[in-house]
């Protein structure tokens, strides 16, 4: 199935950039937006250009390409992309794997780059292949939030198992949570299930549980941002209210995400930095205010779902099942 990869370097060590498809001007726009520094690929990081755990990392990893030919601004450039996005944990993993090599110089740092690009879309692949196994044909699957090819290095995490198990022959139908406020299910996964051609519907978040009631959803399946060394995982806000309406109803929550979307130095979810964005991304919307004037918004941009809550998690080493600290010790190693 072909699929997105939504960071590219274009180029060489020497003079090439780092281009991003703007995830903010889909679905009615696909254009690209070209990074020359550092200090560029983090403001596109923290502006949402790019999102997705992954991603994040993939992108942060060509950002230290580009910072280590200006060695007047590096230690700068680099923090700048540590300080972009506090909850993806794939952007430390991707900086702390790229930082040893800065003083060898770009060409280096490219080769790890790109290196660090191929695996996660490789990685994508085999957890896809894995958790297809749970999807049985003629299922109705709840996914929330962006977790494919635009999130990640390509191919997707949770719509990795989707697509995976559509190449298997797998007739699914999707049921596509609109994820306030930024809207990246209606946007981004509506935009990459329709462009796949495979069956969905647009819901707001608030329908699921009904939804559920109903059993016209078969299982839940998400992406991460973050996962403890003791499987609580924290993803977009409004996963946790997934969670626990899946277990009321008796439904599977399902996760995938590679190993460096997991903290080993974190127990507990209440220890992940939950990052908090503008209030203006609740309050108003591409025309202008949508809220009475005066009132304050909480924006939290990720919530934790504990992990007695999740099912099982897919990932390319392996499925955690059950979710607890001795299988992601056995399986992560």
């Amino acid at each position: 199935m072909e699929t997105i990869e939504p960071v590219e370097w274009r180029g060489d060590a020497a003079g090439g950039s780092v281009w991003l498809i703007d995830q903010a001007a889909l679905p009615q726009e696909e254009r690209w937006v070209e990074c020359r520094s550092g200090f560029e690929v983090a403001a596109r990081i923290r502006d949402m250009t790019v999102r997705g755990a992954p991603a994040i990392g993939v992108a942060a990893a060509y950002g230290v390409v580009l910072a280590s030919r200006s060695r007047a601004t590096t230690k700068e450039e680099l923090d700048a992309l540590a300080a972009s996005r506090p909850t993806a944990v794939n952007l430390f993993w991707a900086l702390e794997a790229m930082r040893p090599l800065v003083p060898d110089g770009p060409e280096r740092c490219l080769t790890q780059a790109r290196s660090i690009h191929r695996a996660d879309v490789e990685n994508n692949r085999r957890m896809g292949a894995l958790g297809a196994k749970r999807l049985v044909d003629g299922m109705n699957v709840l996914t929330h939030c962006n977790a494919g090819a635009l999130a990640t290095g390509g191919f997707g995490t949770a719509l990795g198992v989707i697509f995976s198990a559509v190449e298997q022959g797998k007739q699914l139908h999707v049921w596509v949570d609109e994820t306030r406020p930024r809207l990246q299910g209606a946007k981004l996964t509506a935009w990459e299930l329709t462009r796949a051609g495979i069956p969905c519907t647009l819901i707001c978040d608030n329908m699921a549980a009904s939804l559920m009631r109903a059993r016209r959803i078969d299982a839940c399946i998400t992406g991460a941002d973050r996962i403890t060394a003791g499987g609580d995982t924290a993803n977009k806000i409004g996963t946790y209210s997934v969670a626990v309406n899946a277990r009321h109803h008796g439904l599977p929550f399902y996760v995938a995400a590679p190993r460096s979307t997991f903290d080993l130095s974190i127990a507990s979810g209440a220890d992940i930095p939950i990052e908090e964005r503008a209030q203006g991304e609740v309050t108003d919307d591409r025309k202008g205010r949508v809220a009475a004037k005066g009132i304050t918004a909480f924006n939290p941009s990720f919530d934790v779902t504990p992990a007695d809550l999740i099912t099982a998690i897919f990932t390319e080493r392996g499925e955690i099942a059950p979710v607890t600290s001795a299988r992601i010790a056995e399986v992560l190693g």
